[in-house]
């Protein structure tokens, strides 16, 4: 499909035509839940009590939060997903969710798991792009320092980490893959951004294989778009850029207020909102130099996105632009993007359950900080359960 066509984001029954009534009833409890912000903060707690004494909590977990968020506690065990989003035309992101790992054992094992993705996404047209954080590569004190003031033994690891993020980067280019780093707090992030961009010169000299991440509800990433921009023109490599509002939002303001620095965030969600279309429309301004992630749950945001592409005559399946929300979430969206030719994908974190839980929750949490998220999710699913009974 070439010819540009609008999605309509309230059609239910194709959003979730994949769904069985059983799944649908889960999600449409699940959101209840999330609705009440004390439900889950008491949630969030007790599970992280029972993480701490090791009590054993997959009995409750897997047949429902983890159900609705995630994909399996494996690649293979994540199949069935994967193949249900593509038969809706929906491709995948396999996203290894364990979070928190620190020894140089773990981050390799880490390392190891996303080579894994890399492998399984390989001349399968299912997976979009391969992903990963760079804090489950390197110690967090590394990402955090400059690396000019490392001693011997900071240096090797730094060393260390550099060697993984290649090993990732170059397996993705030669699988002809893509893969995304994602952003992570503004105070690591000035070493992740060092990073991406090395790597974007290395490999996005034909096309974007490798893909940074901008939060744009800080004040400072329109322009630091523009600039990565100009710095690729002039070294002659694509830059390639997945655009989000952001997801620490709370912590960044909590951590400038108690370091007595200026917040790194926009002062409203209006000026988040302005820096997301204007960095969406430099993307498309730009196309040939810049390939565009549009990674949001945002009903308006996405619209947009669909208008211009029409209006400048940009086919709705360029590869050079790619729409993409995460497992469980925002279907409606997702699905009738696919519906109409749009290159969309969902992440899908996978892992075990355990390890899958600092994301679980950090997911109950978000959904919760979102204005209007859970509201409009759960009126969607309402709508679909009643077109059913109807």
């Amino acid at each position: 499909m070439s010819k540009n066509s609008l999605p309509d984001f309230n059609n239910t029954e194709l959003a979730f035509r994949h769904l069985s009534d059983k799944d649908i009833r889960r999600g449409k409890k699940l959101f209840q839940l999330l609705s009440r912000p004390w439900l889950v903060k008491i949630g969030s707690l007790l599970a992280r009590v029972a993480l701490f004494v090791k009590f054993p909590i997959g009995w409750a977990v897997r047949p429902t939060v983890y159900a609705q968020f995630c994909g399996g506690e494996d690649i293979l065990e994540s199949e069935q997903t994967i193949d249900l989003l593509y038969k809706s035309g929906v491709r995948t992101i396999l996203d290894y969710s364990a979070e928190g790992v620190d020894t140089e054992k773990e981050l390799d094992a880490t390392c190891s798991e996303i080579l894994k993705t890399i492998e399984a996404a390989s001349n399968d047209p299912r997976h979009a792009f391969a992903v990963f954080k760079p804090s489950g590569l390197s110690h967090n004190d590394l990402l955090q320092k400059d690396s000019s003031t490392f001693t011997a033994s900071e240096h090797e690891a730094w060393e260390r980490v550099i060697r993984r993020v290649r090993s990732i980067c170059a397996s993705t280019a030669e699988a002809g893959g893509r893969v995304l780093i994602d952003a992570e707090e503004t105070w690591l992030q000035d070493s992740i951004d060092k990073i991406a961009e090395d790597m974007m010169s290395d490999f996005n000299r034909e096309r974007a294989v490798i893909f940074t991440t901008a939060q744009l509800y800080r004040h400072d990433r329109l322009e630091y778009i523009h600039s990565l921009a100009s710095r690729a023109h002039e070294s002659g490599f694509i830059v390639g850029v997945k655009l989000v509002r952001g997801a620490y939002m709370e912590k960044e303001r909590e951590r400038a207020v108690k370091k007595s620095y200026p917040s790194p965030i926009h002062a409203d969600k209006a000026a988040t909102d302005h820096d997301f279309d204007s960095a969406v429309e430099f993307c498309l301004d730009n196309l040939d130099r810049v390939n565009l992630f549009c990674g949001t749950h945002n009903e308006d945001s996405n619209m947009k996105l669909c208008e211009l592409m029409m209006q400048r005559g940009i086919s709705v399946d360029d590869d050079r632009i790619t729409f993409s929300q995460l497992l469980g979430m925002s279907d409606p969206i997702t699905f009738n993007l696919a519906a109409n030719g749009y290159h969309v994908a969902k992440y899908v974190p996978y892992g075990p359950i355990r390890e899958a839980m600092p994301y679980l929750i950090r997911r109950a949490k978000e959904n919760t900080s979102v204005a209007g998220q859970t509201t409009r999710e759960l009126a969607l699913i309402s709508a679909e359960i009643k077109r059913r009974k109807g």
